[in-house]
């Protein structure tokens, strides 16, 4: 990889710079005009390598739902150009310890479901992120922004958002379609197993299976399948929801509502110990 960026060239360190070169805009990424209004789904600093001279910038990006525009500056109004993601797939870069261009991931135009993810071509683009973290962190948004509006991204999608496309493409659920699957699954295969909820489950399988269901599919759980696994995964997707399953405007009643049944239980209790003292005293 380190014909990508050469030596001279500075790697790490995200320094709030306009000095950085200007490049050209390739044929993908001419200037776009994002709906101010429309909230973005993640931003921040990436660096973008340039199509015809292989060298870095430095840029501000900012996730839509139809696009990642980047800026000059994070306070510039007007994107410098924008890379399309319907139809994109987005893939991290292998690299190793001692390669000095790390944390790199690729969007490449096209079908988002085609198998092969190992060419950059000259028409793809190739960022690079500060470390792994925001490097994978990037990549997961990417990925719920291209597949969400085909029934996929369901991790850190929001709950409502979920059960209302769902809702439109199949019959109307209590719950996600993922989080009935685990259950059903755990519920089956998993009671008496030791440890459950707290035992981790085979990471790499569990990132499969989270992939399998943000690309819009629905895996099948078979009697192969680790029961620690799904439940990591049923883990994974709630802690990963943008609200809690307690929204926050309830938050407050529900612990009203805790308050409200502390004395009552108390009286339960005291009922309780007074009739087991009472038949301790009988027997004697």
């Amino acid at each position: 990889m380190q014909e990508l960026c050469p030596r001279k060239q500075p790697f790490f360190g995200f320094p709030r710079s306009k000095s950085m070169v200007l490049g050209e805009l390739s044929r993908l990424s001419r200037p776009c005009s994002p709906l101010e209004q429309e909230k973005a789904l993640k931003a921040g600093w990436l660096r973008r390598q340039r199509s015809i001279m292989k060298n870095w910038q430095l840029r501000w990006f900012v996730l839509r739902t139809e696009a990642l525009y980047f800026y000059k500056d994070q306070d510039e109004s007007k994107a410098q150009g924008c890379i399309p993601l319907q139809g994109s797939q987005v893939n991290e870069v292998p690299s190793n310890q001692d390669d000095p261009v790390r944390h790199l991931f690729v969007i490449v135009p096209g079908s988002a479901g085609e198998k092969d993810r190992s060419g950059v071509g000259h028409e793809s683009f190739l960022l690079m992120a500060n470390s792994q973290s925001d490097m994978e962190e990037w990549v997961r948004a990417i990925r719920r922004a291209i597949w969400a509006p085909l029934g996929g991204g369901v991790f850190g999608q929001h709950l409502e958002e979920t059960m209302t496309y769902e809702a439109q493409c199949g019959t109307p659920r209590e719950v996600p379609v993922l989080v009935e699957q685990c259950a059903c699954f755990i519920r089956e295969h998993g009671l008496k197993e030791e440890g459950l909820f707290r035992a981790p489950g085979q990471t790499n399988h569990v990132r499969e299976l989270q992939d399998a269901f943000d690309r819009g599919e629905k895996p099948v759980f078979d009697s192969s399948t680790d029961v620690h696994t799904v439940a990591s995964l049923l883990k994974l997707y709630i802690r990963e929801l943008p609200e809690p399953i307690i929204p926050f405007s309830k938050y407050t009643q529900f612990l009203s509502c805790a308050q409200l049944r502390k004395p009552a239980m108390r009286g339960k209790a005291k009922a309780s110990q007074m009739r087991n003292w009472t038949k301790v005293q009988t027997a004697n």
